[in-house]
């Protein structure tokens, strides 16, 4: 099932959602090997690139193996983003989304992210004015709501699309949840039966069947995958196999897991050298190892690496451990 954002055309309806300190470039290469169809960055402060914040420049890298690419941005000031948008739309990413989902308090408290879904004209001011600014097509992902009794996923998304945007990706709880209880799907449904531009579902797909399940009961575009990625780039794959045949596929091997970590870690050191690379391999191991034999160990145990050849050696215990059941690695 291909997917139409504007006038970019995505080959498939699988998205990579964009997760802080996650979806990095190491990470989204993984998933995109894997069949992600469409790739989201980590969020970008428009603040950030307009005051030419150092940390904001590696943020906004993408390579042209993981395109079609979504570059979000978050703001709360329709001049600030509409002007950063025009400075970076040169790069090389197809589709701008602005982020209405953040439930970060440091994002929320300066207006930003989930916040902007309690100020539905300042909302639609500022699609408006980054929709103008730019010629690649605009997105917004949003929440159900701020809280439960202000859910007005509906109502945005409407503001949204009559302002200019080209497709709404929604996650199914307020911002007051976070991440916590289940996901409310039928808002997803909702918004998708009150606008004509494609929606996309977010919230609660772990498994093959979860996004079937999704696409049956909202009629959405776009599946979004976020947090069930995380330590899990096969998802993709497994998704498109399971909408193929109706078979979910087996879970990859151990072996198969730890060469993945392998291949993470040194993406992770070639972009961003070892001493970083490694430490923040430390919690995507973690993530990659549960459900599997003698992960706990792992998890204790990988926090005390610094080094590729010390992962490495790591991995290769772990795996004549798990194979020969030792009890006492």
């Amino acid at each position: 099932m291909s997917l139409n954002i504007g006038n970019v055309k995505i080959d498939g309806n699988l998205i990579l959602g964009p997760m802080a300190g996650v979806t990095d470039l190491p990470f989204r290469i993984l998933c995109k090997e894997q069949g992600a169809d469409l790739i989201y960055t980590e969020m970008v402060s428009a603040k950030g690139i307009q005051y030419n914040n150092k940390n904001t420049e590696s943020l906004l890298e993408v390579e042209e193996e993981e395109r079609p690419v979504s570059l979000q941005l978050f703001g709360a000031d329709p001049y600030i983003m509409s002007e950063t948008a025009k400075r970076i739309e040169h790069r090389n990413f197809d589709i701008l989304d602005i982020n209405m989902g953040c439930p970060v308090p440091k994002v929320v408290n300066n207006g930003e992210g989930s916040a902007l879904m309690k100020e539905p004209l300042l909302a639609g001011e500022i699609v408006y004015a980054v929709a103008k600014a730019i010629k690649k097509p605009l997105t917004v992902k949003i929440r159900k709501g701020f809280t439960e009794s202000s859910a007005n996923a509906v109502e945005i998304a409407k503001i949204a699309e009559s302002n200019g945007a080209a497709a709404i990706a929604v996650h199914g709880r307020t911002r007051e949840q976070y991440y916590s209880g289940m996901a409310d799907w039928n808002v997803i449904k909702a918004v998708k039966e009150a606008i004509s531009v494609p929606v996309i579902g977010n919230g609660d797909v772990f498994t093959p069947e979860e996004a079937g399940r999704l696409m049956r009961e909202t009629g959405c575009d776009g599946v979004m995958l976020a947090r069930g990625a995380r330590g899990n780039p096969w998802l993709f794959a497994q998704i498109k196999s399971y909408l193929a045949t109706g078979t979910v596929p087996n879970r990859p091997s151990v072996h198969e897991a730890v060469d993945m970590m392998l291949r993470h870690a040194g993406l992770s050191i070639d972009y961003k050298g070892e001493y970083i690379g490694i430490r923040e391999m430390r919690k995507h191991v973690a993530w990659y190892t549960s459900g599997y034999p003698l992960a706990a160990k792992l998890r204790r145990r990988v926090n005390e690496i610094e080094t590729y050849r010390e992962l490495e050696l790591l991995l290769s215990e772990y795996l004549y451990s798990v194979s020969s059941q030792a009890i006492n690695w």
